[in-house]
């Protein structure tokens, strides 16, 4: 265990409903819901506790035994978060008073109490200013803290939470599948999402790469599909996610996730080339 935290501070931006979408994901795992113990991590909350709070909020309406520590580098953040908890735990939020949250200081080294490793552990936007090969590293060392069968979430999403995208990570630090996740009201194109990929993904978006090819087909489907509109963009898009189907791309999951504006591929479907 590093003496210090690993890692540097992120920009700090966040803001109330912005990882709900994945706050979703995670309350749906598998890791999540048959963990011996549900604790979760919220890596880089940033510069203020909300995204904690409202995770552990969501998280309890699944377990009630569910506990969610909020982990940050920077000392100031974890003392905000912690102020802020006294408000929660003082009936003066919106959030239970009996939440089960709490705030230390850490990095992807993840500090636990002895004995403890997490179920999942979410780390959104914290490696977009990391470079691409810097990204292994942190996956395997955030992963050592996982319990086994445990999950790690790394992604990114928009600053209002319609346009996200993460990676699941296994408790080896190897990756396991990719996300894609849209606010579908609205939506112009699924491509959108290219300028919200992972940093494993996020220079990837060039001709020769598979998720730059992902992302053509999927962009081509969504106008074919433009007829159904009529009807909704819900129903656009789960007739453009079938044709991608169709046309081989090994999506995982059913119509329930597509109406959510959710895409699953394996990671082998999207992994660089190079």
């Amino acid at each position: 265990m590093a003496s210090s935290p690993l890692g540097r501070a992120t920009r700090g931006t966040t803001g109330t409903n912005r990882l709900r979408r994945n706050d979703r994901w995670i309350a749906a795992s598998t890791a999540f819901r048959s963990a011996a113990d549900p604790l979760v991590i919220d890596l880089g909350y940033g510069a203020s506790g909300v995204t904690a709070f409202e995770l552990a909020a969501r998280l309890g309406r699944v377990r009630d035994d569910a506990e969610v520590r909020g982990l940050e580098i920077d000392p100031a953040r974890v003392a905000l978060a912690t102020t802020q908890l006294a408000e929660v735990r003082a009936g003066r939020t919106p959030f239970s008073p009996d939440l089960h949250v709490s705030f230390a200081r850490g990095g992807f080294e993840v500090p636990l109490p002895a004995g403890r490793r997490a179920a999942v552990i979410r780390a959104m936007n914290v490696l977009r200013q990391y470079d691409e090969s810097d990204v292994a590293d942190a996956w395997r060392t955030m992963a050592q803290r996982l319990a086994p069968g445990g999950l790690l979430v790394e992604g990114t999403c928009d600053e209002i939470g319609r346009v996200a995208s993460w990676i699941d990570v296994a408790a080896d630090g190897s990756p396991v599948r990719f996300t894609i996740s849209l606010r579908l009201s609205g939506l112009e194109r699924p491509s959108i999402v290219a300028e919200r990929l992972p940093k494993a993904l996020i220079h990837r978006n060039v001709a020769g790469e598979r998720v730059h090819a992902l992302l053509v087909d999927l962009d081509r489907e969504w106008e074919r599909a433009a007829p159904l509109s009529t009807f909704g963009t819900t129903q656009r898009f789960l007739a453009a996610v079938g044709a991608l189907k169709s046309l081989g791309w090994p999506v995982q999951g059913g119509k329930g996730r597509w109406r959510l504006g959710e895409l699953t591929l394996p990671w082998e479907a999207v992994a660089p080339v190079t």
